[in-house]
């Protein structure tokens, strides 16, 4: 009889109140107009914002800093529950400086990004393959050789952009009032 292999159960990085310590991150940063804000709630974490496409054309929520950074590397994804507004938006995900600190260098840092669908109502779970994340700075594809470390991820952050997750336009951008819950993210296998 073959050995037994245990199922690696999913890991659940927040959810509910778990989300407290997100803050807004916006355009204003870089002379954009757009305004947003975020919060933790019993349901998970809220986002509401006026997005304007006129700057950066971006809001986003990001988690503190994890210390120490979580360990993925056990996982093939994160998987996203959240009730959603039709929009189209970008979860991104900040690894610790395998560089000698180079990366933290770079103006709005290096980050792997992926670019999702959300329902127009009702609850859905997303999946995004780990392997599937690329290699990105202020909405710049990242042509160098790097290598995401999941065992060393240091911090989540949403975003709706009017830029995609390769540098051209995000097709799924909607000015206008945003609303988005979140309601857990878990690394899976």
């Amino acid at each position: 009889m073959p050995p037994v292999v245990p199922m690696l159960a999913p890991l659940l990085i927040a959810s509910g109140d778990g989300f407290a310590g997100w803050q807004p991150l916006n355009d204003t940063i870089m002379g954009g107009r757009s305004q947003g804000q975020c919060w933790a709630s019993s349901d998970g974490l809220v986002m509401e914002a006026q997005v304007e496409p006129e700057g950066g054309g971006f809001v986003s929520c990001r988690s503190p800093v994890f210390a120490p950074p979580l360990d993925l590397s056990a996982y093939g994804a994160l998987q996203l529950e959240l009730d959603g507004d039709g929009r189209r938006y970008k979860l991104a995900v900040a690894c610790r400086d395998g560089v000698a600190g180079l990366t933290e260098l770079i103006p709005g840092g290096l980050r792997w990004v992926a670019e999702f669908s959300t329902q127009a109502t009702g609850t859905s779970v997303v999946t995004i393959p780990l392997n599937r994340l690329t290699p990105s700075v202020r909405a710049t594809p990242v042509g160098l050789p790097v290598r995401f470390d999941a065992a060393g991820i240091t911090r989540l952050q949403i975003l709706h952009s009017k830029f995609g997750d390769i540098g051209g336009r995000n097709p799924g951008f909607r000015p206008g009032p945003l609303r988005l819950l979140v309601r857990s993210i878990r690394a899976v296998p």
